[in-house]
């Protein structure tokens, strides 16, 4: 009977387990392993302290510290940049260092990256900045009139802009108010309208008691100043970190125990410039949001400045709302307003 015969030097292909094997097993045994890519590493490093410790940087020389929170959940993309370096390099050093950065990232924003939207919720509400340069104001009151919400409010009202607004959303909303370049309107009855002093010298925020089935929510509209990216002054924000803090006392003064804050407050949560605001406050995204929720710029999102927080209000889901002629996406979110 013939025997099939196969010596060393067949040619017979090598499995891809043993191939691992080896590979895994050369590179124990390579000295230079721990020393290569210590330069990737240092950035990888680097990267998780600012992660962890964005909070001290400092705010002194252009808002430094402010500018990186608004754009600190970007930074994750450097991760899979670190990763292929510490592979090229066949660095373990490398390789550990940008797991840790990894950790730290999904630690941080993990949780927003999947959708915690749930079915609850008796109102829905809804903001958007419409841009005062909007080059479709019917449009763009059209688009948010078909939103669902059963409070809306708008930012950037240019005051010939109203009548517009106003004509448009009266068939859906039958209450409503605006107060210098900011309004609100409801399917609710509204009471107590008034301006909101955010020390601008001119109204860009108010309040009014929305009359629910559930009882008397406070909601607070608010566009806070815009800030600028300035190569001989930074994050220019002072003036919007000022206004910040006065909106926080007005929320703090709120003797009614349901608040919703609607608005445009050119700073993300993460900002600690808006710590006056969001200590006080849960946000609906971060709460119940699918994915990140970002609103600016409407073309390509890369932040979100535009916010739906509540106070005695369970956030039960947030999301953004499709684009209109606006440079902001407008946002919306579902809440349970408890019974009275």
């Amino acid at each position: 009977m013939a025997q099939a015969y196969r010596g060393s030097g067949g040619s017979e292909p090598e499995g891809t387990g043993s191939r691992l094997r080896r590979r895994l097993h050369e590179l124990r045994r390579d000295p230079g392993i721990w020393r290569r890519g210590l330069v990737t590493a240092g950035v990888a490093l680097l990267l998780t302290l600012v992660m962890v410790f964005h909070a001290e940087l400092p705010n002194s020389v252009g808002n430094t510290g402010s500018l990186i929170e608004t754009f600190l959940p970007w930074l994750g993309l450097l991760v899979p940049v670190l990763a292929a370096l510490a592979v090229w390099r066949t660095s373990a050093t490398a390789l550990l260092a940008t797991a840790l950065a990894a950790a730290v990232w999904l630690n941080f924003f993990g949780g927003l990256v999947t959708d915690k939207s749930g079915g609850g919720g008796n109102l829905t509400v809804a903001t958007h900045n419409v841009d005062a340069d909007n080059p479709d104001q019917h449009g763009t009151a059209e688009k948010i009139a078909d939103s669902g919400a059963d409070v809306l409010a708008l930012t950037e009202l240019k005051a010939s802009a109203v009548p517009v607004y106003e004509g448009v959303l009266a068939k859906t909303y039958k209450y409503h108010q605006v107060e210098g370049t900011v309004g609100v309107w409801s399917k609710y009855p509204l009471s107590d309208p008034a301006p909101v002093d955010i020390r601008l010298g001119w109204t860009r925020a108010m309040r009014a008691t929305v009359d629910t089935d559930h009882g008397p929510v406070a909601v607070y509209v608010a566009h806070l100043p815009s800030v600028r990216v300035k190569l001989n002054a930074g994050f220019t924000a002072n003036q919007r970190d000022d206004s910040a803090d006065a909106l926080g006392r007005a929320l703090a003064a709120e003797p009614i125990k349901k608040v919703i804050l609607l608005g445009d407050l050119n700073g993300t949560m993460n900002d600690r410039a808006l710590s006056p605001v969001t200590s006080q406050m849960r946000s609906t995204q971060g709460a119940a949001g699918d994915g990140f929720g970002f609103s600016w710029p409407a073309g390509f999102p890369l932040a979100r400045i535009d916010q739906i927080m509540v106070r005695g209000v369970k956030p039960e889901a947030s999301w953004t709302l499709p684009a209109t002629g606006s440079d902001h996406l407008p946002v919306a979110a579902r809440v349970t307003v408890p019974h009275a």
